[in-house]
């Protein structure tokens, strides 16, 4: 079984399409150029249209010059698209000093590029933008041209008001932007393992389906190897002892017969894994504990006697790699033994797999299973240590989940110590035959 570090299924760095900025910024524009618009000629409001439409008017023509000189499909780096954010949030500062700085109700825009960076953009570029906009609001308390309204009627908002709306942007930037990276980041690493989850079932299928192709070489094969030894030895038989060729033949003999043994071979250690094989449930068991067996830990395997018949379920990769992987981390944290205790019914099938350990903490009781979480021995165990980020037990779970079981986690009972799995099927459908990996309907 296998464990996986962080960097063979992350990108070092997050990127975003240029076309992706420019379509934001055009919707911006276009958004801007409506609400002058509505402004001066809806609400007939004195301001400085030109000022308002020349910032607009340099807004477009960046975007022009970018899709001209740049491919729009190609993908920025953090940095420049962090830089076009920054520029959004400063024609925005621009615009809101020519209508009424914080007292324009569209200073609440300022959320927009820094959530937009939180999304796609490393946190420390999240933070700079975050900061350059909290200080173009700082500054506009202070310096801005009258909010448009009515000059018979003007407003005047009393300073504790803009106090209160500088402090509400500034909240709803920090709390936002940390909620939305941490839903990003989330939705990342979720995508990531679950890609890992594929990697690994295809792989266990391939090597699945490479013993049942080595089971059919062997049986095609068997055929004329035998064909060609017993010819050889009828040869043998008419050649006299003193001729040169009976040492050839006799070799010839020899070789066709330790072909046909290394096939017959092959056969027998592809009988209990062809592909469309069945199996009890203490032979798949059996098969899944074998490879950890000498580590110097000791597994106890017990099946229950029950009233029914033992369950039979097709051989299937995601539940020999899930339970596979789960013993291994049981091994891999034990003092000195691990059990693995199984029974059934008419209705269900399960599995424990208890260890002897330290047990799971309780901090990470609730999140174990989740993909790159992990916890491993103290400095001086080192030497057993794996570089894996919690994408294992991921991956364990998610496979065995697909085929119908129920894994659950927890502790044995105090003054006993150690992790315990419980891992339960429907009896209907673990035996239901399927193609090995994939969920039965």
């Amino acid at each position: 079984m296998s464990d996986f570090a962080d960097s063979d299924f992350r990108l070092p760095q997050r990127y975003v399409r240029l076309d992706t900025i420019l379509r934001l910024r055009w919707l911006a524009a276009l958004g801007q150029l409506t609400a002058i618009f509505i402004v001066a000629q809806g609400l007939e409001f004195d301001f400085s249209v030109v000022g308002c439409v020349a910032v607009v008017g340099v807004s477009a023509l960046l975007n022009l010059a970018l899709q001209i000189a740049f491919n729009p499909m190609q993908r920025l780096e953090p940095f420049h698209a962090a830089g076009l954010l920054a520029l959004n949030i400063v024609e925005l500062a621009a615009l809101l000093f020519l209508t009424g700085g914080l007292q324009n109700p569209f200073s609440f825009l300022f959320l927009a590029p820094v959530l937009i960076s939180a999304t796609v953009l490393p946190l420390r570029l999240t933070i700079g933008l975050g900061l350059l906009a909290v200080a173009c609001a700082s500054a506009l308390v202070f310096f801005h041209l009258p909010l448009p309204w009515d000059s018979e009627d003007p407003l005047v908002l009393p300073p504790i008001y803009l106090l209160g709306v500088w402090f509400s942007i500034v909240l709803a930037i920090g709390v936002t932007s940390l909620y939305a990276s941490q839903a990003a980041e989330e939705a990342r690493k979720l995508s990531d393992a679950l890609a890992a989850t594929e990697l690994v079932l295809t792989r266990e299928q391939h090597l699945t389906q490479i013993d049942g192709l080595a089971a059919a070489a062997a049986h095609e094969l068997g055929t004329p190897l035998a064909t060609i030894f017993l010819i050889s030895r009828e040869l043998e038989k008419t050649i006299d002892a003193d001729n040169p060729m009976a040492s050839d033949m006799k070799t010839l003999r020899e070789q066709a017969q330790r072909c046909r043994d290394i096939l017959a071979k092959i056969t027998q250690l592809s009988s209990s894994g062809a592909p469309f094989d069945r199996m009890k449930l203490s032979t798949l068991i059996e098969e899944a504990v074998a490879p950890h067996r000498d580590f110097g830990v000791a597994i106890k395997v017990r099946l229950a006697v029950a009233a029914t018949r033992e369950p039979v379920v097709a051989r299937n990769p995601a539940v020999l790699y899930g339970v596979g992987n789960i013993l291994e981390n049981a091994v891999d944290f034990a003092r000195t033994t691990v059990e693995v205790n199984a029974w059934w019914n008419a209705d269900t099938v399960e599995i424990v797999i208890s260890d002897d350990g330290p047990g799971i903490a309780p901090d990470m009781l609730k999140r174990i299973g989740e993909p790159y979480l992990s916890r491993r021995r103290s400095a001086d165990e080192a030497h057993r240590e794996r570089t894996g980020l919690g994408l294992g037990v991921f991956i364990a779970r998610t496979l065995l989940e697909r085929t119908g079981a129920r894994v659950s986690f927890s502790n044995r009972t105090f003054p006993d110590h150690g992790a315990v799995v419980q891992i339960v099927w429907p009896r209907a459908r673990f035996e239901a035959e399927e193609k090995p990996g994939q969920p039965a309907d």
